[in-house]
């Protein structure tokens, strides 16, 4: 799979460089291991007067491709082989990712007796906590390795 989407940056000598952000994922590289590479069309000479590549940017532009780089990012963590996985609330642990049209990661997670307390994080960055019988099934596009 393939997405991508491309800006306008001013290089030291004041001229456009067209960035492009992509993500191509291959079944062997999914979650963790997935690639988002940051093309460069065509490739910058680096500045006759300092040898290095410097970008400048308004703020609305840096912003639109962070958000870029964010959403290209977690496409390529979510082209998982196995594909979505469903457990109980009370297995929920942060950093997990809630399958759905809008993702929300666990930014915590409490049991209580028969109550899970899941407090979820959305893109834009809420917060808000909802609380869920232990055996209520959540699926999950994407599972983080470790512990709560």
């Amino acid at each position: 799979m393939t997405a991508g989407s491309g800006f306008t940056f001013t290089d030291a000598e004041n001229g456009d460089v067209p960035v492009g952000v992509e993500t191509a994922v291959v079944p062997e590289e999914a979650g963790a291991d997935a690639r988002v590479s940051v093309t460069l069309s065509p490739a910058p000479a680096p500045s006759p007067s300092t040898g290095e590549l410097r970008w400048s940017c308004t703020p609305a532009a840096a912003r639109e491709l962070a958000a870029a780089l964010v959403r290209a990012a977690e496409e390529a963590e979510s082209a998982s082989a196995e594909g979505p996985v469903t457990v109980r609330a009370d297995e929920l642990r942060r950093g997990d990712v809630r399958d759905g049209e809008r993702p929300m990661t666990v930014d915590g997670a409490r049991t209580d007796g028969s109550t899970a307390h899941i407090t979820w994080k959305s893109v834009e960055g809420r917060t808000w906590t909802q609380s869920y019988d232990v055996n209520t099934a959540i699926t999950l596009r994407r599972r983080l390795p470790g512990t709560r």
